[in-house]
C-alpha cells in the first residue's frame, strides 16, 4: 500500500469521526472551484467576444470615429500608472516602515494613522474623483490632466500599499533584526539591508493590487484626467486610459465590438504586469 493510500484512509477515518470537518472541507473545495470557474468564465468570455475584433486599425496612431484607436489610451494608461506608483509607493513604504520599525507600540498617533488608513480604503472612487476635481483640477489650477489623475490615484492606492507593506514587515522574524543588531548594524542599516529585502514579496503583492486598481479605474479619472482620446503632450495634458476608453465606447453603444477588444488588451496588460512583478519578486528574493 502506497503512502498516498494510507494518507487517504487516515483522512477518511478522521472525517467519519468528525462529520463537521468533512462538511467544512466540502464547502472550502466548493468555494475554491466556484472562484476558479468564475475567473475562467470571465477570461474566456472576454477573449471570445474581443479577440475577433482585434484589428490593426485599433492600434492606429491617430484616433477618429472610424478606427476608435486604443493606442493613445494604452500609452496614457502606462504613463498614469507609472506616475501614480512613483508618488504612492515611496510614501506608502516609508510610512509603513515608520509604523512598524520606529513608532512606539501603543502610540495613540499610530492608532489614528491606522484608523485613517482603513477609512481611506473604504471610500468610493467617485468621491476621490470629486475631491481630485475640486482640489487638483480647480484649486491647484492643473485642469484635466495626467498629473491631476495620477495624484488622485496615488491617494487612492496609498492605503493599500501602506497596509500591505506593514503586514509584510510584521511577517519578518524578529530574529533577523536581533541578528543584525548583534553584528553591530544600526537601526537604519538593519531596516534597509535586512528587513525590507525580506519583505519584498509582500510589498510587491500590494503594489500589484495597486496596479490593478489604477489600470481598472474610471470614475476618478473621468473627473481629473479627462477623456481626450489623444497622446499626451506632457503630464499637464488631458488623456483617457484604457478603462475610460472602454467605458466611453460601451456608453455610446456604437462600438461594443471595439469595447470587447479593448477589454482583451486590458486583460493582457494586467496579466503581463502581474507576471513581470512575480518574476521580479523571485529574483529579488534569491538575491
Amino acid at each position: 500500500m502506497s503512502r498516498n493510500e494510507v494518507h487517504l484512509r487516515q483522512k477518511l477515518r478522521t472525517y467519519k469521526r468528525t462529520p463537521g470537518s468533512f462538511l467544512v472541507m466540502l464547502l472550502v473545495m466548493l468555494s475554491a472551484i466556484l472562484t476558479f470557474s468564475v475567473l475562467i468564465f470571465l477570461i474566456v468570455y472576454i477573449l471570445v467576444h474581443g479577440v475577433p475584433y482585434l484589428k490593426p486599425s485599433l492600434f492606429s496612431l491617430t484616433y477618429n470615429s472610424e478606427n476608435v484607436s486604443l493606442l493613445p489610451a494604452l500609452i496614457n494608461t502606462v504613463v498614469i500608472t507609472v506616475l501614480s506608483l512613483f508618488i504612492a509607493v515611496p510614501s506608502g513604504i516609508f510610512s509603513a516602515v515608520f509604523l512598524v520599525e520606529y513608532a512606539a507600540r501603543g502610540n495613540k498617533f499610530v492608532e489614528v494613522i491606522r484608523l485613517t488608513t482603513e477609512t481611506l480604503q473604504g471610500i468610493p472612487s467617485i468621491v476621490y474623483g470629486l475631491f481630485g476635481m475640486l482640489f487638483f483640477v480647480t484649486t491647484c489650477g492643473w485642469g484635466f490632466s495626467i498629473l491631476a489623475g495620477a495624484f488622485t490615484l496615488s491617494i487612492m492606492v496609498l492605503p493599500l500599499i501602506m497596509r500591505s507593506t506593514e503586514e509584510a514587515l510584521k511577517a519578518v522574524p524578529d530574529s533577523y533584526r536581533e541578528g543584525s543588531f548583534g553584528l553591530g548594524a544600526g537601526k537604519l542599516r538593519t531596516v534597509f539591508r535586512i528587513v525590507l529585502p525580506s519583505a519584498v514579496p509582500g510589498i510587491l503583492a500590494g503594489v500589484i493590487l495597486a496596479i490593478g486598481r489604477i489600470v481598472g479605474e474610471t470614475a476618478a479619472l473621468i473627473y481629473t484626467a479627462g477623456t481626450v482620446a489623444d497622446f499626451p503632450k506632457n503630464i499637464m495634458s488631458s488623456g483617457r486610459t484604457l478603462a475610460v476608453h472602454m467605458y466611453n465606447l460601451a456608453n455610446e453603444g456604437l462600438y461594443m465590438d471595439q469595447a470587447y477588444a479593448t477589454a482583451v488588451i486590458l486583460l493582457v496588460l494586467v496579466v503581463g504586469i502581474n507576471t513581470l512583478s512575480g518574476v521580479l519578486a523571485k529574483r529579488l528574493t534569491k538575491a
